[in-house]
């Protein structure tokens, strides 16, 4: 146990004693090392109090993971379907959520009631020749979500302090740093740093809003499905890039391994109760960025859209618009922190699930500052790489891409967490309920099949 970590928890009785789950007979290999073994049950909870008090011991992790869900990459799919489509595609923002909130509350039942990630699941489940596949689907999925970091976060820091951006994507390569500063003070500093940033995005949106002022009535009509998402190409494919910056794969990996920091008893009970309890943490996080999410989609729809500019996309050329369309040079400063907050925010859940995919795939233990900086390098360079070859031009094009990317890749870890969570040989009495199943087995079957339908439009193009 890190004493450091009750500075931000609240008083709770003694430490209840933390171990592994108990193996079940549906595992394949033996469980190793825990998850984030640095981390593992590091924060405190509360075993007699009230409901409100258990439930903040939990909050935390849902925000991390929530995170992934308004990074810069989903920031531009989100400006470019807002300003070519209106507000059309809020029920893709809405149902990518829905979607997001099945799916993440599957991952709290696998950490908390297998005591294994997502990787660590897979790697116990199935050969070899089907786990590196899924590792490699994994670490391309991860490189894509750092392409889009590294692009807005330097993005963020040109327009704020323009710092050219070549120089800029060399800067957030040492945003690993800021991470193990953190941890020098324990797992819930990162936490508050995280929701601290989240309450800034927050605040710059709701100003942002205000000025835009959008028509309310047709926000509430881009709520409801329409038939020409499916009919027009090009609407389809801002919708699954939308999706992949929503339900992201490497959010998966993550929520099942950070739902294990929680110093949470060993028996049935306790484990029932924090499968509860973190599930509500992650619900009400993912509304939360549902809210900042379709904050971006309707600044883009009440002021790009409503001007006739149908083709921005780029966060540099969104940033020096604001400010005429607005009448306020408020406006986009704002823009511009709240876009460098969502960076820095990405790139520290990025670099915690580029090290749980690593350990769990790989069963690679090395000294926890060293994983994450190898982890974080092995993600970070091919991103560096591209934005240093591309510069300015494309940045746009190159975060929409990236959401779609992760899109694709979403089946190879959707499958299988919904694979081990609905056996309850792996489950034990934690196994997923029929009905969560059963909307899992069709947020997945809808997610392959729009993959299908953009992949053969674009092939046959």
């Amino acid at each position: 146990m890190d004493a450091r970590t009750t500075d931000l928890t609240p008083e709770a009785a003694p430490e209840p004693a933390r171990g592994l789950a108990p193996d079940l007979p549906g595992w394949r290999g033996a469980r190793g090392e825990p998850s984030l073994s640095d981390m593992f049950g590091s924060v405190r909870t509360v075993q007699n109090g009230s409901f409100w008090r258990k439930l903040f011991a939990f909050l935390g992790p849902g925000y991390l993971v929530a995170v992934g869900y308004m990074d810069p990459g989903n920031w531009a799919t989100s400006l470019a379907g807002g300003s070519k489509f209106g507000y059309a595609l809020l029920t893709v923002a809405l149902l990518s959520n829905v979607m997001a909130i099945v799916l993440q509350s599957l991952c709290t039942r696998l950490g908390v009631g297998a005591g294994r990630d997502l990787a660590q699941a897979c790697r116990d489940s199935f050969p070899r020749y089907v786990t590196v596949p899924l590792w490699l689907s994994a670490e391309i999925a991860i490189t894509a979500t750092d392409l889009a970091e590294v692009i807005g976060t330097a993005i963020g820091l040109n327009l704020l302090f323009h710092i050219p951006l070549e120089i800029g994507v060399v800067i957030t390569a040492a945003d690993v740093l800021l991470i193990l500063a953190l941890q020098a003070f324990g797992f819930r500093w990162i936490e508050a740093f995280v929701v601290a940033m989240l309450g800034v995005i927050a605040a710059c949106f709701a100003v942002q809003i205000a000025l835009a002022d959008p028509d309310w009535g047709a926000v509430l009509g881009g709520l409801a499905p329409s038939r020409e998402l499916f009919a027009n190409r090009e609407m389809l494919y801002l919708a699954l890039g939308i999706l992949g910056a929503t339900v992201m794969p490497h959010n998966l990996y993550l929520h099942s391994g950070l739902v294990q920091t929680r110093g949470y008893a060993d028996t049935p009970a306790e484990r029932h109760e924090a499968i509860s309890l973190a599930t509500i943490d992650s619900t009400i996080a993912l509304c939360f960025a549902f809210v900042i999410n379709a904050s971006i989609l309707i600044l883009a729809a009440a002021t790009f859209h409503r001007a006739g500019r149908t083709d921005v996309a780029e966060l540099d050329q969104a940033h020096s618009f604001l400010s005429p369309l607005l009448g306020s040079t408020l406006a986009p400063t704002l823009f511009a922190i709240a876009l460098l907050c969502c960076g820095l925010n990405s790139t520290i859940t990025a670099t915690l699930s580029g090290q749980i995919v690593m350990e769990g795939f790989l069963n690679f233990r090395i000294a926890p500052w060293l994983r994450r900086l190898v982890t974080r390098m092995i993600a970070i360079l091919p991103a560096v790489i591209v934005t240093i070859w591309f510069g300015e031009k494309g940045t746009g094009q190159l975060l929409i891409l990236s959401q779609v990317v992760l899109s694709l890749q979403l089946p190879f870890a959707v499958v299988p967490l919904v694979m081990f969570t609905a056996s309850r040989a792996k489950m034990g009495p934690y196994v997923a309920p029929r009905w969560l199943t059963l909307l899992a087995v069709a947020t997945a079957a809808a997610i392959i099949v729009l993959n299908a339908k953009l992949v053969w439009d674009y092939g046959s193009a």
